[in-house]
């Protein structure tokens, strides 16, 4: 997987954001075919067997709840702690709510026209991963922000959306094929909405000029954010 996103970065890095090249659908359409292509195969059931027997699932408990959100507050706190985002705190809310709507509708629609029961047998709704998709779209969303100022935070995301993805196998919640899925479900969405132009364009308060801040608020006895808006 690691591998594969690797490569579909390489190739976006010359392209223009009014565009939508192939690259940027090749490295998703391909975690989505090979993620719908196991699922509830052979090989998947003998790989989570295989997982299960040489991993603890009680390791990491309750921490991919925490790294699926990770890389979408890293698009905000990034630029807040000094580092430069490629977009104003408007554009990069705009994005990261409407791919993650984006997102939340196909994995949604999926899991409940899929009804696939979950490795633990929890219920009916293993595919695709959403844990793994909120990551990633988010991940994607921090690349495109931070590129051209961090590599560390522009390639963080990554780190902890596979970790997400990874952790969701070894606790038992997820197939392989969910996470593959929900991977490229998230990718493609947030490739696709940071290349479609109308989405560019649109400022309802005016212009693109920085005119929102985040900004930390922070005392003895407590820890907060403080939105500022100028009109």
């Amino acid at each position: 997987m690691i591998m594969l996103i690797a490569s579909q970065i390489h190739s976006q890095q010359d392209s223009t954001r009014s565009e939508i090249p192939v690259s940027a659908c090749i490295t998703p359409v391909v975690l989505i075919a090979s993620g719908s292509f196991i699922s509830g195969s052979r090989i998947e059931k003998d790989l989570q067997s295989d997982i299960a027997e040489f991993t603890d699932s009680s390791f990491g408990r309750d921490i991919d709840d925490f790294t699926a959100l990770a890389p979408g507050a890293g698009v905000f706190l990034f630029d807040m702690f000094g580092v430069k985002a490629e977009n104003t705190f408007f554009d990069r809310f705009k994005y990261t709510v409407i791919a993650n709507m984006a997102s939340q509708a196909v994995v949604q629609s999926l899991k409940y026209t899929t009804d696939k029961l979950r490795p633990d047998g929890e219920d009916r709704l293993s595919f695709p991963s959403n844990h793994t998709n909120i990551a990633f779209t988010n991940a994607m969303i921090l690349w495109h922000e931070y590129r051209g100022s961090s590599s560390l935070a522009a390639y963080s995301g990554f780190v902890l959306a596979a970790g997400t993805g990874a952790l969701r196998i070894v606790h038992n919640k997820h197939w392989t094929g969910d996470v593959l899925a929900g991977a490229g479900i998230g990718m493609l969405c947030a490739n696709l909405v940071y290349r479609f132009r109308p989405l560019e364009n649109w400022h309802p308060f005016g212009t693109a000029e920085r005119k929102t801040n985040l900004l930390p608020d922070i005392s003895e006895d407590k820890f907060g954010l403080t939105l500022i808006c100028n009109f």
